[in-house]
């Protein structure tokens, strides 16, 4: 699941970056300790031919607080982390040009005290031929901070499929093998016996030259 949701990220940046499409994908929402997390946020312009430009702004709210707090803002080029909690820790991973409509954020060495609620906000300018447009767009993920990685269903179906499908192709592999060895057996036995054959009609043929006296 973490790599589908990866692939589709990269997918997402590459189309938004040549400006040829947009897909908005749900961020993950579970995090192990220890390890580095990619928190999605994308927001697709509704007309993609019409020109604009976005800053993104992440809030998180700690589990069992009230106020969210400033943590990061991105204004491309520039990335300004707000928090002293995550310094040196957050990565934009999100559009690079200021037309932004990935706002992703990659956080290095998630702890616990990260679990809680990430408020992603984009303010867009949409540069309309009359006058400029203002959009603003929030989204929030619901992050939480375990020990193990817990297995979903999908990811057990799907990794027992691979297996039953590698085991089919070695059986498969195999069983080509043993057919094309008959198959250039048999040709070799049928090659040896018309030699054979033709090695016996030439001793006859000598036999019949020689006349007994």
């Amino acid at each position: 699941m973490r790599l589908y949701f990866s692939l589709l990220v990269v997918f997402s940046l590459f189309v938004s970056q040549c400006h040829a499409g947009c897909s908005e994908v749900d961020s993950l929402t579970e995090a192990v300790a220890g390890e580095g997390f990619l928190l999605g946020c994308i927001s697709c312009k509704r007309r993609e031919e019409v020109p604009a430009r976005a800053t993104v702004d992440w809030h998180f709210k700690p589990l069992g607080e009230e106020e969210f707090r400033h943590i990061f803002h991105y204004d491309y080029p520039v990335a300004d982390i707000l928090h002293e909690d995550f310094s040196h820790r957050l990565v934009w991973r999100g559009t690079l040009n200021d037309d932004i409509q990935m706002g992703t954020v990659y956080v290095n060495n998630v702890t616990f005290n990260d679990t809680g609620t990430y408020r992603c906000t984009f303010h867009r300018t949409l540069f309309l031929p009359l006058s400029p447009g203002l959009v603003t767009v929030e989204k929030e993920v619901e992050l939480s901070v375990v020990t193990v990685a817990n297995r979903e269903l999908t990811d057990v179906i799907s990794e027992i499929m691979m297996y039953v499908l590698v085991t089919f192709l070695q059986l498969w592999l195999i069983a080509v093998l043993i057919y094309c060895y008959k198959k250039i057996w048999d040709e070799h036995e049928a090659r040896q016996a018309k030699k054979a054959q033709a090695g016996q009609g030439e001793s006859k043929d000598n036999c019949d030259g020689v006349q007994l006296d």
